[in-house]
């Protein structure tokens, strides 16, 4: 590749896209890479403030920002991600291929980030995606760069990708309300409702659903039945404070679960309960703002363990960071810092 005057151009390819911006109007590839220069582009390339351009001459140890975009992307993309069908401006970007839990191996990337000239900017890890959701973009900074550093990303990423989308697994869930509110018709169960929605979000669906009044063995009795129906996964509505008439992480602890965690560092959802059972089957206990607020600490956790992906206590820890739901009027998780 070498730089040339641009009226010096003519029957010169080019060897990249050259970008025009009309504010309002137009943003794009006024010229793409391989274009020959006729003698009519020259005034439309001076307009473009491109007085010198860079044609085609490329010198042993320089890869084109094209074929450098190919090679982080190898680097990216792992099962259930696809690219976008061309590389724009130097650019390729990674699409998940299905619903499921994405996951970015961050250090790895921060690692990559650090050589010069290479970028890879991806969407928070840690969250629920949807097939066709765009999940990063990559490129190198010049329009060539040395190839010994992207034999050094390519250490880094050794063969097995940065990037990972788990399909969701679960299909099926049972849902226990407690309180005497509910279980005598005082009120009306507007909890259940606001689960069923959620759950469908990732293909579960609410099979079965409990209502019993206050009482630990109550809840024990309702967990047991459950846990005898094969479901992938089992909710507890109600009676998560410290109240003492409160007796549903008593129950839950009962049933033979082994609790990750009763509490998490997350507002709204402080009061949060998860736990598993030998088989791997999750149960949690939801407090009440599930009901009610836009996002909680339930929707953080629920993309990975619809996954099939076990929720650990350093996985709930570090929720803390982001964990703060800002209450904005119009929730736009995951759209958002809480959404990481």
């Amino acid at each position: 590749m070498k730089l040339i005057k641009t009226q010096d151009a003519v029957g010169h390819v080019l060897c990249h896209d050259l970008t025009r911006i009309v504010r309002g109007e137009f943003k794009g590839a006024q010229f793409a890479k391989g274009h020959v220069v006729t003698e009519e582009d020259i005034p439309m390339l001076l307009s473009m403030g491109k007085e010198h351009l860079y044609v085609w001459e490329m010198q042993d140890g320089m890869v084109h920002e094209n074929d450098a975009a190919k090679r982080l992307y190898r680097i990216c993309g792992g099962e259930n991600i696809r690219p976008s069908s061309e590389i724009k401006e130097g650019k390729l970007e990674a699409f998940a291929q299905c619903d499921g839990y994405f996951e970015a191996d961050v250090d790895r990337l921060d690692e990559i980030n650090m050589i010069e000239d290479i970028m890879i900017a991806v969407r928070h890890s840690g969250t629920g995606v949807r097939a066709g959701d765009k999940l990063a973009g990559m490129r190198v900074i010049p329009l060539v760069v040395k190839e010994e550093r992207l034999k050094k990303a390519e250490e880094i990423f050794n063969g097995a990708p940065i990037l990972k989308v788990t399909p969701y697994k679960l299909r099926n869930a049972g849902v226990i309300t407690t309180g005497s509110e509910v279980y005598k018709g005082i009120i009306k169960d507007t909890f259940t409702p606001v689960i069923i929605e959620k759950l469908k979000t990732y293909g579960i669906d609410v099979t079965s659903h409990i209502v019993v009044d206050d009482g630990m063995e109550n809840i024990e009795r309702a967990i047991e039945e459950l846990k005898k129906k094969g479901l992938d996964m089992i909710l507890c509505t109600g009676g998560m404070s410290v109240d003492p008439d409160d007796n549903t992480p008593g129950a839950i602890k009962n049933s033979g679960a082994e609790i990750v965690t009763y509490g998490a560092p997350v507002l709204p959802g402080a009061m949060f309960l998860l736990g598993y059972y030998d088989n791997g089957m999750p149960v949690m206990g939801l407090p009440g703002c599930v009901m009610y607020a836009g996002a909680t600490v339930f929707d953080l956790v629920l993309p990975k363990i619809a996954a099939g992906i076990k929720v650990t206590k350093k996985d709930v820890v570090k929720m803390g960071n982001g964990g703060l739901c800002l209450g904005c009027s119009e929730c736009r998780y995951p759209v958002c810092p809480f959404g990481k």
